[in-house]
């Protein structure tokens, strides 16, 4: 339980630390974006404010003849101070101009500088000659017929500060995102655990007998293990109840090879290598018995090999056995079985059939017990067992023949033998049926198909 548990919790512990990964991952990657976008915006919007402005920067150009006369007319409403930080660089990026600003702070190699970055994606940013940070905003203008790059500096200070603050904002809502993303998937994976757990819970109720299969209405996608699950569990009940039943059948075959060992011994007409021989051949049955229910319990009836075997010697064996056994009843066996016939089947499966039906005929019979073995018209092997006992009442003729019932619950006996024979021929297709003797006793009558 301990190491299903912990399993279960590494599981989770690994699906939300993967999830969670790929949610941060994400997350830090846009907005990563977010922030660089934002920073772009930032610079979009100042170079359009730069842009709305350069009446006021051509001014600045004026004033220290940079522009010719005739675009008095274009600064006479805009004739700023001189107020901006500006390079003024050739096609080239030389610098050909400085504004007084910009003199001031010692900043004559701007022009140089930024062409080192200007491939780069916006915005710029530079550490001029004054030690301090500058974003750059690059503005290209042709001006009575000469191509200007300018260079507007701003101190880069401020716009950090802002740039920080929004990068804070952005990180701060995306803790809370993974923060609310971890609260769901702790939910969803015990939400999404409950079958499974549910499944664990069955399959100890089922492992400690109480429910013997998993109920049906698990998620769809669960259905697959579930059905197999269930199909392994009724793979492994039939084993055992196979097992079982082959233990139980063994043991009531071996009590009458048993019986007969003990009646072999207690006969004084037998010298001891008679006694001996007559051992040794219920011995040999017994081994025969073992290894027919051993491989019964593996295989399964379907799973015997279908042979042939003679009928009348094995008949006539059995019969020398319970002579033995019921030897107090002096019973008149009759066989009614050509020697040629063949029955259409396992051996063992001969012995069983025959070994019950029989043992019963001569346990309830009064002094006869009669068997035939025939070729119906049909072409079907018929079996037919007959004693001049009490017979078995109609109402007890389909009960008699499952696990434990007895029709006689005077005499000593389990309830196994007409289970087993009606399994046997269940298996080959055929039926058993109980009838009413000629002798006025019980019929059990087997057909099966060739």
């Amino acid at each position: 339980m301990q190491l299903k548990f912990k399993f279960k919790k590494r599981l989770l512990t690994r699906m939300f630390l993967t999830s969670l990964s790929i949610i941060a991952l994400v997350g830090f990657g846009l907005a990563w974006l977010i922030n660089i976008l934002h920073a772009q915006d930032n610079y979009n919007e100042e170079t359009a404010k730069l842009i709305a402005e350069i009446p006021k920067v051509a001014a600045e150009l004026r004033v220290h003849d940079l522009l010719p006369a005739s675009s008095d007319d274009w600064l006479e409403e805009n004739n700023a101070p001189q107020s901006y930080i500006i390079a003024s660089c050739n096609a080239n990026y030389r610098q050909i101009w400085t504004s007084s600003l910009a003199v001031d702070k010692g900043l004559f190699d701007t022009c140089e500088r930024f062409n080192d970055i200007r491939h780069d994606s916006p915005p710029y940013y530079l550490n001029l000659a004054d030690e301090k940070g500058y974003f750059i905003y690059l503005l290209s203008l042709e001006m009575s017929g000469s191509q200007y790059n300018l260079l507007v500096m701003k101190d880069a200070e401020k716009l950090e500060q802002e740039l920080n603050k929004f990068s804070r904002r952005t990180y701060f809502r995306l803790a809370m995102v993974l923060a609310l993303a971890l609260v769901l998937l702790v939910s969803a994976g015990y939400w999404g655990m409950r079958p499974l757990s549910r499944m664990r819970n069955e399959l100890e109720s089922v492992s400690s007998g109480k429910t013997k299969a998993l109920s049906q209405d698990y998620p769809i996608e669960l259905e697959g293990v579930t059905q197999a699950l269930n199909q392994l569990l009724s793979q492994s009940s039939a084993q055992q109840q196979r097992y079982q039943n082959a233990m139980n059948d063994l043991a009531h075959s071996l009590k009458t090879r048993l019986a007969a060992v003990h009646a072999i011994t207690d006969d004084a007409s037998l010298d001891k290598q008679g006694a001996s021989e007559r051992i040794m051949e219920q011995v040999s049955q017994m081994d025969l018995l073992v290894k027919y229910q051993l491989k019964r319990a593996m295989l399964g009836r379907k799973g015997l090999k279908h042979e042939q075997t003679l009928v009348a010697p094995l008949v006539n064996q059995l019969s020398q056995m319970l002579f033995k056994v019921y030897r107090d009843k002096q019973v008149q066996f009759t066989a009614y079985i050509p020697q040629e016939h063949l029955f259409p089947g396992d051996k063992g499966d001969l012995m069983e059939l025959c070994g019950n039906l029989m043992e019963n005929a001569f346990k309830l019979c009064i002094s006869q017990v009669r068997v035939t073995a025939r070729f119906s018209p049909a072409g079907e092997f018929e079996l037919i067992v007959e004693d001049d006992g009490p017979g078995v009442e109609e109402s007890m003729r389909q009960r008699i023949i499952e696990r434990g019932v007895r029709a006689d619950t005077q005499k000593a006996g389990q309830g196994i033998g007409l289970a087993v024979c009606n399994e046997i021929v269940i298996s080959y297709n055929g039926k058993l049926s109980i009838e009413i003797s000629e002798l006025e006793g019980a019929l059990f009558r087997i057909t099966i198909p060739i």
